[in-house]
């Protein structure tokens, strides 16, 4: 059942002459599990086509952005209707308005918002917001949890930054993180003694209220409570960074799902469709520091491009008129008891998280709850696991330390042969 490899490896040798490690996002590198990325040449549904024929069974979904799978004829129709009047202007479009309202409308905390054209963009534009608002520098991060290669977060951060040894990037100046305090996820008791220490100093906490990038990593219960009440006594800001949950755990996002409200909220992926975008919004009275209302200046030249405004558009329109969020839970629940059971029956230790449509499996036998936890994971383990599954045409994030993604595309018989082909691979596993 060995893929065939031979075009994705002599274009990946290609790409590296021009473009370091041959990829344009770490995350897209095979370094973690061994060997050379497949070069995808288009897709449909569920299903990835490489450069050498291979059909694969997505479970990536361009990290995230694919819910409702690749190329769903409402987003293609979408995009080549806004591509027949052009791609950028440089100038307002109704586009941008209605995808404000749209957000406006469906995520709780939301009053205002602003388009970017990236997930790091909106967090570190939410920060500056904070700053400005409150007139303080000092911000919370959570260990584990990435917001994108923004200087001030780039430290004990998640995704890429973990599976690739890296917690803190040269190139970021001391200065840059001198007023970044890390804290564990999950760490109440920490949380509240850094608020009684410096809770003047502190204009923020930003957090992924469900963390994606060490793995899924689930809020303890009061955790999310604790957030929302220590900034309320404080005067600090509460930033959600919902660049991966919005729109994917439930409509309104894991705030809606939880129901804790964020002062500010951070979006990308799911409300671009698959274009690159993103977007900050929270309460008006926050928003209105920002240019051209306020004194904070953020700028973006191609936000709000017309083409990732008609493809988030006919993304969340979908989404709302097909409410598939429970089929998606369930669908999902049910694959991450087959995963467990199979790995049980194989006897390797392993801990499996789950929130709506995402997943992760751990190759641990301690739970999994904060950055120290997830370091527990036998990252040879996942790699072997991770090579099984890609020669039984399952693609998976090719790190331990990221979320697995289902779309409205992958039907029942779908997670059944997942199921098996895993079932299969940790037999090998096993049997090694």
């Amino acid at each position: 059942m060995t893929l065939k490899r031979d075009r994705s490896r002599a274009e990946f040798s290609r790409a590296c002459r021009t473009i370091p490690g041959g990829v344009n996002s770490p995350a897209r590198a095979f370094g973690a599990v061994g060997g050379s990325p497949l070069f995808i040449e288009r897709a449909q549904g569920q299903f990835l086509y490489d450069l050498d024929g291979n059909r694969l069974l997505d479970f990536v979904g361009s990290w995230g952005p694919h819910i409702l799978g690749h190329r769903h004829p409402a987003v293609i129709s979408a995009v080549r209707s806004a591509l027949d009047d052009g791609t950028s202007y440089g100038a307002p479009t109704a586009l941008e308005t209605e995808l404000a309202e749209l957000i406006v409308e469906s995520v709780p905390s939301i009053e205002k918002v602003r388009m970017v054209n990236s997930g790091t963009e909106a967090t570190m534009s939410a920060l500056r917001v904070a700053r400005g608002f409150t007139n303080r520098s000092e911000v919370i991060k959570f260990a584990g949890c990435y917001h994108g290669h923004v200087d001030s977060l780039l430290v004990k951060a998640g995704s890429g930054a973990l599976t690739h040894g890296v917690p803190s990037s040269p190139g970021v100046p001391a200065g840059a993180t001198a007023d970044t305090i890390i804290l564990e996820y999950n760490d109440i008791e920490g949380l509240d003694r850094t608020f009684r220490e410096r809770g003047g100093q502190i204009a923020a906490v930003i957090l992924e209220p469900v963390v994606g990038n060490m793995g899924v990593v689930l809020p303890a219960p009061g955790f999310l409570q604790a957030c929302r009440d220590a900034c309320t006594r404080h005067g600090a800001l509460l930033i959600f960074d919902e660049v991966m949950t919005g729109f994917r755990v439930a409509y309104g996002g894991a705030q809606a799902l939880f129901g804790i409200r964020p002062d500010l909220t951070t979006l990308g992926k799911i409300i671009g469709g698959g274009m690159p975008v993103g977007a900050y919004g929270g309460r008006s009275d926050v928003m209105d520091v920002v240019s051209p209302v306020g004194p904070v200046y953020q700028a973006g030249t191609l936000s709000g491009n017309p083409l990732a405004m008609a493809c988030g558009l006919a993304t969340l329109r979908t989404l709302r008129g097909a409410n598939p969020y429970d089929v998606l839970a369930k669908e999902t629940e049910r694959l991450v008891d087959g995963l467990t059971a199979a790995a049980r029956a194989a006897g390797l230790p392993h801990q499996a998280a789950r929130c709506g449509s995402m997943f992760t499996l751990f190759f641990t036998d301690r739970p999994v709850r904060n950055l120290s936890s997830a370091m527990t994971c036998d990252t040879g383990r996942f790699a072997r696991y991770f090579q099984e599954m890609l020669d039984r045409h399952i693609y998976l994030p090719c790190s331990q330390f990221e979320a697995n993604f289902v779309s409205m595309a992958h039907s029942p018989s779908d997670i059944d042969r997942t199921v098996a082909a895993a079932a299969e691979a940790f037999a090998a596993i096993a049997a090694a």
